[in-house]
């Protein structure tokens, strides 16, 4: 196969396997990889695509094992430089395997094959095909004929019709249709007309920080931390404007779905420029076309959630991230990289300025403003006419609660209700009830799988457990004594939604949770609804509570914050504080007063008294000094092992023999704690166990870390139990 005189070159790639190392393969000379190309390669019994890492590397075993690489798919890297750094950046900070790093930072048909460019297959029925000849049962190929008898068809169609590519290739494996690829490219935003509809005169806060951004050049960090209701995203907006005038493509970060459709309306007002949305609410087909547009500077705009800071741009010149404390910007499953961090190393890479937005913002975020590494932009007053919100915490000891509401909140509520304005409550609990209970007996419902209870779905009659998603019927008798006195306890957004619409029957309530919004478009159609007054009662979840403005909102309710007030996680205080103040916002946004509720059987509670004394900066000045204090994130570095076995004693003593290693090699000041069983000891059928690790500084934990991962996958102390590494864990669920 090879010229015999010289050794065929070898090439290293990357596959998305566990295994934090790449594959070495030979390079027939007719192909011509260069790293960041995907190829197709054997590997064990069958074939992947992996990334080309490196080329004309020195085998790591010897040339007669090597097996050649099939393919190449792509005449360039599919990435730009600047993100083929990141993802190589990202892959090494984590520890994480570089194969599944990449195959993470693409759209998932560019992870099975699909073409890069913006070639198209388009589907046309075969002129004079005799189609009588398909079965009458062929539903799917007698639909797929049927919608091609009416004009061609494009892959980007398929989406939503009844039947899928696999369907149109058995017609044309029958000779009944056909296919032609073409390539689809459109303008680049830049040679179009840019249009810019004016916006609000900004206040004095707002011009300073929107003069600080537009002045930057090159790589700049800004932290614009502004009261809620004060105009963060005005500044956004006036910032992203000359970007845009420029000729340069902005990405927008958010972390959450339900904000993307309303920060996308927003935009589409000011600006007329092509402009989409990357979650993972879109197809395949549509993720991938998104990627191909902004790649090819389409788009002036594009709005995601975390996944999106690996979208391709032609020409970045602006990265917002809003709401940049959220917790939801950290991957918590497989490639467990922090969305956030990741926007502020590309920014970096790519030599553009950077904007962290929020209310309240990351401890983490303020400790690098104190560092000179961010500079600090403050918005301290609420834009337009909307005052600050009034704080009230209502002790509910010994008082009568009705769904959980206290008199004098129901009494607020029906205050506000009567003169026509909106009443948002807050519980952080979907379903109907957090347990289900024998009234006869004590006996409670437990899942099989996990050492938790399921929820009642009163409503779809349903137990399910939110921790393992399994599902069963809701059960007419006790398992235990035959009893049907069988009652929900505790208060969740379904019976939350009753209660209030049986004690305000004049009154239309909508709930917004994930159980409510399962359906496309349902959560868009609710949101629409509240902001044109359909619905006077709210309630819902952290979806409801995120960055929306619901200007006839003028009173929220905080049901159940006790249980964040005493909890083990040292990051409990910060996540309470950010909740409270975030909810709050939602109220007295336009010209009316707002007032926040919050019940509590601990009134007293110095982190309660203070936040809604002093406000979030001095709860995080002194937060701050806690954590300086004791060695605590941001001021030091941690890193989380967790393991999950069938039995409890292999996922612990497989933890236990990893903190042996570690210990074995711990630098001063280095310390290992564990292994403890997870908070929630028992999650689908599996026992867990952490092991927590803490250094004084980030690069130092790494250096301890990475020999131990490498001995590890060469010599593991036994394979009963699985592992995995979490830098920077900021849950421990």
């Amino acid at each position: 196969m090879f010229n015999n005189q010289s050794p065929p070159p070898v090439i290293r790639v990357f596959l998305a396997t566990p295994l934090r190392r790449g594959f070495d393969y030979l390079c027939p000379p007719e192909l011509k990889p260069v790293p960041g190309m995907r190829v197709w390669v054997p590997f064990g019994k069958g074939r992947r695509i992996g990334i080309v890492g490196e080329c004309d590397v020195s085998p790591q075993v010897s040339l007669d094992k090597l097996k050649p690489i099939e393919a190449v798919l792509d005449s360039a890297p599919i990435l730009p430089p600047a993100l083929n750094k990141l993802v190589r950046w990202a892959a090494d900070y984590y520890l994480h395997s570089p194969g599944d790093a990449w195959q993470q930072a693409l759209p998932v048909l560019l992870r099975q094959g699909a073409p890069a460019s913006g070639d198209e297959l388009f589907w046309q029925l075969v002129p004079g095909a005799d189609t009588s000849v398909l079965a009458k049962n062929a539903s799917k190929q007698l639909a797929a004929v049927a919608q091609l008898q009416s004009g061609e068809l494009s892959d980007n169609e398929l989406g939503e019709l009844p039947f899928d590519r696999a369907t149109l290739r058995t017609l044309q494996d029958k000779g009944l249709v056909q296919s032609e690829q073409r390539r689809q490219q459109g303008t680049p935003f830049w040679e179009n007309p840019l249009l810019v509809n004016p916006g609000p005169r900004p206040n004095s806060e707002q011009a300073v920080a929107i003069t600080a951004i537009n002045a930057a050049k090159g790589f700049a960090p800004f932290l614009l931390e502004g009261v809620t209701g004060s105009g963060k995203t005005e500044v956004y907006l006036s910032a992203m404007s000359e970007t845009l005038k420029a000729g340069k493509q902005v990405l927008v970060l958010v972390p959450e779905i339900s904000l993307t459709p309303q920060t996308l309306r927003r935009f589409q007002k000011r600006f007329e420029v092509p402009m989409a949305l990357l979650h993972s609410g879109l197809t395949d087909n549509e993720r991938l076309k998104v990627w191909r547009q902004a790649r090819d500077g389409e788009l002036g705009i594009v709005i995601g959630t975390r996944s999106a800071v690996f979208t391709p741009l032609a020409r970045p010149g602006l990265i917002i991230v809003d709401e940049e404390h959220d917790a939801s910007f950290k991957q918590q499953e497989g490639f467990r990289y922090h969305g956030r961090d990741l926007a502020v190393v590309r920014a970096q890479l790519e030599k553009v300025p950077l904007v962290l937005g929020s209310a309240t913002p990351a401890l983490e975020s303020l400790a690098n403003c104190e560092a000179g590494k961010y500079q600090k932009l403050v918005l301290n007053e609420r834009a337009g006419n909307a005052s600050q919100v009034r704080f009230d915490l209502i002790d509910i000891k010994h008082q009568p609660l009705t769904a959980g509401l206290s008199p004098p909140v129901l009494a607020a509520i029906k205050a506000h209700l009567g003169r026509g304005e909106q009443v948002l409550v807050f519980l952080n609990r979907r379903g109907f009830a957090p347990t289900l209970l024998c009234h006869e007996c004590g006996w409670i419902a437990d899942c099989h799988r996990c050492s938790a209870y399921p929820t009642v779905h009163k409503g779809r009659q349903r137990l399910i457990c939110h921790h393992c998603g399994s599902d069963r019927p809701l059960p007419h008798q006790c398992h235990s004594c035959g009893s049907t006195q069988l009652v929900g306890v505790g208060l969740g957004t379904e019976q939350l939604e009753n209660e209030l619409s049986a004690l305000f029957p004049g009154y239309k309530a909508v709930r917004i949770d994930r159980d409510a919004t399962r359906r496309k478009g349902s959560l868009e159609s609710a949101l629409t609804g509240i902001r044109q007054g359909q619905y006077q009662l709210l309630i819902g979840t952290q979806m409801l509570a995120k960055g929306h403005h619901f200007p006839d909102v003028t009173l929220v309710v905080l049901l159940d914050v006790d249980g964040a007030l005493y909890s083990s996680d040292f990051r409990a205080a910060e996540r309470l504080a950010q909740l409270v103040v975030q909810v709050a916002g939602r109220a007295g946004r336009a010209d009316k007063p707002g007032r926040l509720l919050l019940q509590s059987h601990h009134p007293e509670h110095p982190l309660l008294s203070q936040l809604l004394t002093n406000g979030y900066g001095a709860f995080a000045a002194n937060a701050l000094i806690e954590r300086r204090q004791t060695l605590l994130p941001p001021f030091s570095a941690q890193a989380l092992f967790r393991s999950d076995a069938l039995k409890a004693e292999d996922a612990q003593s497989l933890l236990e023999a990893i903190g042996q290693r570690l210990q074995q090699c711990a630098p001063e000041g280095g310390w290992v704690l564990g292994p403890l069983p997870a908070p929630l000891e028992r999650r689908a059928g599996k026992f867990r166990f952490q092991l927590w690790v803490q250094y004084q500084d980030k690069k130092g934990l790494r250096q301890w870390l990475a020999p131990l991962l490498a001995n590890l996958e060469e010599d593991p102390p036994h394979r009963r139990a699985n592992w995995t590494l979490d830098l920077d864990p900021i849950d421990s669920a």
